[in-house]
């Protein structure tokens, strides 16, 4: 179960037509990406990254991809959650 965050929060609006990426990484952190058509149809973006515990790695919200479809601004934004879930994990150091 993840626990949303308030960036989240703000953005959600069930009314608006959306599409939705949701994954499990190896590692068990969860990516959730989110585009809509907004009213005046601008495609947005919500992109949130989870830990295998639920809690809110990362959230964050782009207003505008202009000149992108909801499908091609998907495709991006399941990328750019990928590198910030990378980003994210701590890394090894090996001491000799």
């Amino acid at each position: 179960m993840r626990i949303r965050g308030d960036v989240f929060w703000q953005w959600a609006d069930p009314a608006l037509h959306h599409r939705t990426h949701d994954e499990t990484l190896e590692d068990g952190i969860f990516i959730d990406v989110q585009v809509r058509l907004s009213p005046t149809g601008n495609t947005q973006m919500f992109i949130g990254v989870y830990a295998a515990s639920g809690m809110a790695l990362h959230e964050e919200v782009l207003d505008s991809r202009p000149g992108e479809s909801m499908t091609r601004a998907l495709a991006w934004g399941v990328g750019c959650a990928r590198r910030r879930a990378i980003g994210l994990k701590p890394t090894e150091r090996h001491v000799a």
